[in-house]
């Protein structure tokens, strides 16, 4: 979408304009970072009592940029700001016209980043905000309420009463377990809405938390699609429940028989609870993973009694163990899945190849990361129209196994990556090695990313990019400060969480001088709601 229009047109699909959606239009919390960021102002007293506590933390708004602030800050378009600051002068955001497992009939009017849709009712007393799973925008459903929060309340869904058509397509849904399982929210979509609704996610994010003034922040480009909509998440993590002592008795019952008892779940958590389900099989992972799938549960089952705690396990998607480099580009079809998570595992992005720690951290969809690493060489090198010479210096902060220092490696000079864990930092270094690029070219080191300017300080910031692609929390004030007093001349923000994203680029753009010059999605997780973002800045 490349014009307001577009994007006023991308907003109707979540039930609001643009008007409804711009910074300061909402009644939310300050950023909260900690008393380094001075924004918080003097901390309150510490309460008296442990009742007091309670209150005071009952009463508090949401921290900001948590799941429950980005709900909130949608509560207050939906509602109205005049509406939900007199509600909290009269110390009724928590008198809800529901009681538990009230039944009601509701209209969903716009969708949360999380997924979910947000509806209102005409059988409520006052107004409020229902948060419904698996529901549309434009959509009369009926729902069963199961908590009652600040200003809503979370309901299960019973029924679709009247479908919104030009959003919903129940015959995409290709997962047995759809509307129970927590894992996936739009299997109904059609995948090009999608991605429509994964672009005005990035658009809110960006009005409720930049602080930066509209003219400041660049029409959000549309969400860069998967190749693959099913079969390409390369990882998953199905859990199960030790037994408890009442169960353990039951195990001369089952002892080489193989069955599974009724109450011995492996799989992902239900919607809306803390319970897991039973998962034989997940359409958005490889075929290689749900191959190996039946064998992993049934060894799991076979020694369930032995399992004194929970446990997580693990089926990875990798390339199989290689003599050479020559010998893994010729095995790239072949697939293996691993299950021990201190085996190496081994993926191709484009024409690099990956090794890293199996339990580790590595995008879990690499069909689109030859689009991610070509977008941001692209918004470095080719969006540059100032006619300087190129830059010539890479830090990679955040690195994990080097992915955006190696595949960006031939366009520099010189390239440093740093990373906390040191197993990252051996297996970056591998990597490099893996995909001939010399040492005397890049370096990795482990370390905080906020150590990394005092050893890059013969980098000459005018010639230099740094990318950025922190956890879901975001960065830190000590890092930002640092970054800032460097200046690079470009930095890419890589994030999994576009409202820390976009709470830490508003801050680059008040502060540092920089300009913002993209903001692009990209779907790394088909049929959920959660989208990638890359943000480009520039130095003025």
């Amino acid at each position: 979408m490349d014009s307001e229009a577009d994007a006023e047109q991308g907003l109707s699909s979540f039930g609001l304009n643009s008007s409804q959606t711009t910074a300061g239009a909402v009644n939310k919390p300050p950023l909260n970072w900690g008393r380094d960021f001075g924004l918080n102002g003097a901390t309150d007293a510490a309460p008296a009592s442990k009742r007091k506590a309670k209150k005071a933390k009952k009463d508090a708004l949401p921290e900001a940029c948590t799941p429950d602030d980005i709900l909130w800050r949608e509560i207050n378009v939906i509602l109205g700001k005049d509406y939900v600051d007199q509600v909290l002068l009269e110390g009724q955001e928590r008198h809800s016209p529901f009681k538990y497992h009230d039944e009601a009939e509701f209209e969903v009017v716009a969708m949360s980043s999380t997924g979910n849709g947000l509806a209102k009712s005409a059988e409520a007393a006052h107004p409020w905000v229902v948060a419904i799973p698996f529901v549309l925008p434009g959509e009369k459903v009926r729902a069963r309420v199961y908590r009652n929060d600040r200003m809503y309340s979370a309901a299960d869904l019973i029924e679709v009463l009247e479908p919104n058509t030009e959003l919903r397509d129940d015959s995409g849904v290709q997962c047995k377990y759809f509307t129970r399982c927590g894992g996936c929210q739009y299997q109904m979509v059609p995948y090009a809405k999608q991605l429509e609704l994964k672009r005005d996610v990035v658009v809110k994010a960006y009005n409720n938390y930049a602080e930066m003034p509209a003219t400041a922040i660049p029409t959000i480009e549309s969400t860069m699609p998967s190749p693959l909509q099913y079969n390409y998440r390369t990882k998953i993590t199905p859990h199960f429940e030790a037994p408890n002592r009442h169960q353990k008795k039951e195990e001369s019952n089952y002892l080489d028989t193989g069955e599974r008892p009724e109450w011995f779940k492996i799989g992902f958590n239900q919607v809306g609870q803390h319970k897991v389900m039973d998962i034989e099989d997940c359409p958005i992972a490889t075929p290689i993973i749900n191959e190996t799938l039946p064998a992993v549960r049934a060894n799991a089952i076979k020694n369930l009694f032995q399992y004194k705690k929970g446990v997580s396990l693990i089926l990875r998607d990798s390339l199989p163990q290689p003599d050479d480099v020559e010998a893994l580009a010729t095995d790239i079809e072949k697939h293996i899945c691993l299950t021990d998570h201190r085996a190496t595992a081994r993926e191709r992005v484009g024409s690099y190849f990956f090794e890293y720690p199996n339990g580790s951290f590595f995008q879990n969809n690499n069909c689109v990361l030859p689009s991610l690493t070509s977008y941001v060489e692209s918004r470095i090198f080719d969006a540059d129209k100032s006619g300087s010479p190129p830059p010539t210096h890479l830090v990679d902060a955040y690195c994990g196994a080097g992915l955006f220092a190696i595949t960006l490696a031939a366009r520099f000079d010189t390239v440093v990556g740093i990373e906390l864990s040191a197993e990252s930092i051996r297996a970056a270094t591998r990597n490099a090695e893996l995909n001939h690029i010399p040492s005397s070219k890049i370096k990795f080191q482990a370390g905080d990313a906020t150590e990394i300017f005092r050893t890059v300080k013969s980098f000459p910031p005018s010639e230099t990019v740094v990318v950025i692609d922190p956890p879901r929390k975001g960065c830190d004030w000590v890092f930002l400060k640092q970054l800032l007093a460097f200046g690079p001349r470009r930095v890419v923000y890589v994030s999994c969480n576009v409202h820390t994203q976009a709470r830490d680029v508003g801050m680059m753009v008040n502060l540092g001088g920089y300009v913002l010059e993209s903001v692009r999605g990209f779907d790394l997780f088909p049929q959920t709601a959660h989208v990638e973002s890359v943000a480009v800045l520039r130095l003025e």
